[in-house]
């Protein structure tokens, strides 16, 4: 189903500012638009994970590194 919507007149000037071809329409833009934010979410996403496993890696090496310091001191309390 086709539906219209209404586009202050700065929106639509706004899309038009991001056509690639001249007879491109408003909705190839908004649909090509959706997509990139789609993909860059999806990459964003895949980078957090790559960062939060780093860092969880990089805290067991750390926490190992404390507990062997820890076998060989001798703590009195």
């Amino acid at each position: 189903m086709i539906s219209s919507i209404q586009l202050r007149e700065a929106v639509k000037v706004q899309l038009a500012r991001y056509k690639e071809r001249d007879n491109e329409s408003f909705e190839e833009v908004i649909v090509r638009l959706i997509k990139k934010v789609e993909s860059q979410r999806r990459d964003q996403k895949k980078l957090l994970i790559e960062g939060y496993k780093e860092m969880a890696e990089e805290s067991l090496k750390i926490q190992k590194e404390w507990e062997a310091t820890d076998n060989t001191l001798d703590w009195e309390w």
